[in-house]
């Protein structure tokens, strides 16, 4: 797996419930453009299109590749993301929750040279959960280095 893209800010934004992996429908360049890891998933989120039941993904930057000569380039478009009906269904009843949101958590290609996106199912963090956090990392970090030094 080469991982081109990880949302480091979503493991501390949100509460990761569920994880779904997902083929993406890209353009030739865009592949290219993502090999050479010109790929950003900081600001984007997946939303379920309920008329046609499939799901994109929006505000995922791939920036134009360096040897194209391609114009009219969005690199913000939304892209379809590539989930089996019963999948999309079962994200659907999920999402239907209160608080749910669908982002994306990592992109990477696989060991077959497909990209794939792992989206996650989160819940938004409070404040204080997010404190709570940092200082049980902490707490965990110090006590390794304790460890570590008595040894």
């Amino acid at each position: 797996m080469k991982l081109i893209s990880r949302n480091k800010k979503a493991y501390h934004d949100y509460t990761v419930i569920d994880e779904f992996e997902s083929g993406i429908m890209l353009r030739g360049l865009e592949v290219k453009s993502m090999r050479v890891n010109a790929c950003s998933i900081n600001e984007s989120y997946a939303r379920i299109d309920p008329a046609r039941m499939e799901i994109f993904i929006y505000n995922m930057t791939i920036d134009n590749y360096s040897h194209s000569s391609e114009r009219e380039y969005d690199p913000k478009r939304k892209r379809k993301l590539l989930l089996h009906k019963h999948e999309i269904r079962r994200i659907k009843k999920k999402l239907d929750e209160k608080g749910l949101t669908l982002i994306p958590l990592k992109v990477y290609f696989n060991d077959r040279n497909i990209a794939k996106i792992l989206l996650g199912m989160v819940k938004g963090k409070r404040y204080y959960d997010k404190r709570e956090q940092i200082k049980r990392r902490d707490f965990e970090r110090e006590q390794n280095r304790i460890a570590k030094h008595s040894h």
